[in-house]
């Protein structure tokens, strides 16, 4: 199924290319239609869990995520929150940085109160992510990068009792992918490789996913929650 790579040309022609791909190589026969919950993970994971639960004929939704970024580097995600409050943290940078866990624990809350409830708010009206206690999980991401915020997003489901937690994604790091396949049930990618550089190296074109499609997205899939009811 995974093939070992020295990547001298994109492996894929767009989101849609990849997407296709990523759902032949599903087990459908395990993932069934009345048994699955489809979590989009980062917003361009919105498309392809939306893809795929339409190919699956299954409910989508999305988990929400926040990082949390050092003190002395505006940029770098030292920890994760999910909207059940579960953190994960990477230790080896807050201990390289000798970061108090007082302060991950403070952005934490604040993240939780100023950005993940807002989310909440719009894309489940105040409504927490349910429905997922005995079902199986299939977290999407259109790539993982540290793995950092796929573990945040496994950690959620589990609390939320799913039986089992399955990722799909495209294409991701051999070392990440040794690191997740161990805390998950099973992990479909189409690609994983040595050495990854950038999501973007490895498609011909991959423009940016827009917040108004993920809109229309969780607008759509509002409507169909309603016709289910």
């Amino acid at each position: 199924m995974y093939k070992r790579l020295e990547i001298e040309h994109s492996l894929f022609r767009d989101r849609e290319d990849a997407c296709n791909r990523l759902i032949d190589i599903l087990p459908k026969e395990i993932l069934k239609t009345k048994e699955t919950v489809v979590l989009g993970v980062s917003e361009g994971g919105v498309y392809f869990a939306n893809r795929i639960a339409d190919a699956l004929e299954c409910r989508m939704d999305i988990v929400i995520t926040e990082p949390i970024y050092s003190q002395v580097n505006s940029k770098l995600a030292i920890a994760m929150v999910g909207e059940t409050e579960k953190i994960v943290m990477h230790n080896s940078l807050i201990e390289a940085f000798d970061i108090s866990k007082d302060y991950i624990y403070s952005e934490a809350e604040h993240k939780y109160r100023e950005v993940i409830s807002t989310y909440i708010d719009k894309y489940r009206d105040g409504q927490v992510l349910d429905g997922l206690n005995e079902k199986f999980v299939l977290l999407v991401d259109e790539s993982i990068e540290t793995g950092l915020t796929m573990m945040t997003a496994i950690k959620t489901a589990i609390s939320l009792g799913a039986k089992n937690v399955f990722i799909a994604v495209p294409i991701i790091d051999n070392m990440v992918y040794e690191n997740l396949v161990k805390v998950c049930d099973d992990l479909f990618s189409v690609f994983k490789i040595d050495d990854y550089i950038s999501m973007k190296y490895y498609y011909e074109n991959l423009e940016e996913f827009s917040y108004d499609e993920i809109d229309k997205i969780m607008s759509n899939n509002k409507a169909k929650k309603e016709d289910r009811k």
